[in-house]
């Protein structure tokens, strides 16, 4: 440094000195300022964070604000998360409530601590009022509380609705380690179905007894016993009756089966109404053999769709039911008819003994006979219902049935108008 430079650092070195100072001072007062706001930032955080934790996270610079907005997208995802399963749960339960098997879960205590709407109707509870009651204490079936004590997972249960117009199947699983599952199931169509089976066996067992005995008792007869002629014809046609109606019941049999095995009819196919009762006029003069007045009426021309064969045997079968039942010299009317609606009636009307009403429901049941002894005596097999029964079904039809005790009795099949084609015109064929 030269000379005259010396003296003039000596008398800068102050101002230096002060502004060194003015530096260091401005520095300390930026570093309380970012200090008080990220002191506040973190408050602003702290409190969001005590709170419910909704909305948006403080809008803050540096490490609070970072950690702030990562918070958020978390708990964002949770919520999402949550919104995700709770639409799963809803969807398992509506799933759940829409089966027809009961549903119940019961703790170790055996309180209900769920069930849907089948098994509050199985077992009739209430699904708000009886949750969290003992099901011991609301079902008291002695069989019932036994089978829900010994937790048996494969055993079936079968007992009566508490209501008791339904049987229930139960099951007891055990669930999650300290609950159980009672499932339950309504089983009154299946146990309806199953003595069905069991009586339809025994009757088709017992109608083809009965003429086997009558066939067997003769032949030992004829083998062993020397018969005129007269008694040997007599046998004869004894057996002939009796083989004859084993084949019509066979027949009938068949019938029934191919029916209820069969697809539905086309509505493709038209058939013509007075063809098919101009055919069951002949048949029932060949039957009937002028023992009853019968008149056969049709309202006009028309056309009828389904299966040829099994609407002419329900037509068959109720005008023979009548010539059948109707005492000899009492008239039969027969009519096809259109309904304004569009569709179309087949009436048979006898002047028969009537039906009671406590038997018309049952009359299509299979081998259901008001008199028995009197429906073999002029060779009923007790099907003819139940198939017509079947083709009206087949057919998008009902049968419908009406009578009194005295009065005779009127059976008919009525076709939806979409199975029915009619032209103008009134024909009727008499005899």
């Amino acid at each position: 440094m030269s000379a005259a430079a010396a003296p003039l650092s000596v008398a800068l070195e102050p101002f230096g000195q002060r502004v060194s100072a003015t530096l260091a001072g401005l520095a300390a007062l930026l570093a309380a300022g970012l200090w008080t706001k990220e002191r506040r930032g973190q408050q602003s955080l702290l409190s969001w964070l005590s709170g419910p934790v909704e909305g948006a996270a403080p809008r803050l610079d540096g490490a609070a604000g970072e950690l702030g907005a990562r918070i958020e997208r978390a708990l964002r995802l949770r919520d999402q998360a949550r919104g995700q399963e709770s639409e799963r749960l809803e969807q398992f339960l509506s799933a759940i409530e829409a089966l027809p098997n009961g549903l119940l879960l019961i703790d170790l205590d055996d309180d209900i601590q769920w069930l849907n709407q089948a098994a509050a109707d199985h077992f009739g509870l209430d699904m708000v009022r009886d949750r969290g009651q003992a099901i011991t204490n609301l079902v008291r079936a002695p069989n019932f509380v036994g089978h829900l004590q010994k937790g048996c997972g494969d055993v079936e249960l079968i007992m009566p609705s508490p209501r008791g117009d339904i049987s229930l199947s139960v099951l007891v699983r055990p669930y999650g380690g300290t609950m159980r599952l009672v499932l339950s199931q309504d089983i009154t169509e299946r146990e309806r179905t199953d003595a069905m089976r069991r009586d339809f066996v025994a009757n088709v067992s017992h109608e083809i007894r009965s003429p086997l005995t009558v066939l067997v008792g003769f032949v030992d007869t004829m083998t062993q016993l020397p018969l005129t002629e007269a008694e040997r014809a007599r046998a004869l046609a004894v057996m002939r009756q009796q083989s004859d109606r084993m084949t019509t019941l066979v027949t009938d049999l068949l019938a029934l089966a191919q029916i209820e095995g069969a697809p539905r009819p086309s509505v493709e196919h038209w058939i013509d109404v007075d063809s098919l009762l101009l055919r069951l006029q002949t048949d029932i003069a060949a039957s009937d053999a002028d023992r009853h007045p019968v008149r056969v009426t049709s309202s006009g021309a028309c056309s009828v769709s389904g299966v040829e064969s099994e609407i002419f045997s329900a037509f068959w079968n109720l005008a023979s039911n009548a010539l059948r039942y109707t005492p000899e010299g009492a008239a039969v009317h027969v009519a096809w008819q259109v309904q304004p609606d569009g569709s179309g009636e087949y009436c048979v009307c006898d002047s028969g003994p009537g039906i009671a009403r406590e038997h018309i429901p049952r009359l299509t049941e299979r081998f259901y006979r008001v008199d028995a002894s009197r429906s073999r005596a002029t060779g009923g097999t007790g099907l003819g219902l139940a198939i017509v029964k079947h083709v009206v079904q087949r057919h998008g039809g009902e049968l419908l049935i009406t009578s009194e005790p005295g009065k005779g009795a009127q059976f008919r099949i009525r076709l939806p108008a979409l199975r029915v084609r009619s032209a103008c015109g009134v024909s009727e064929a008499t005899r």
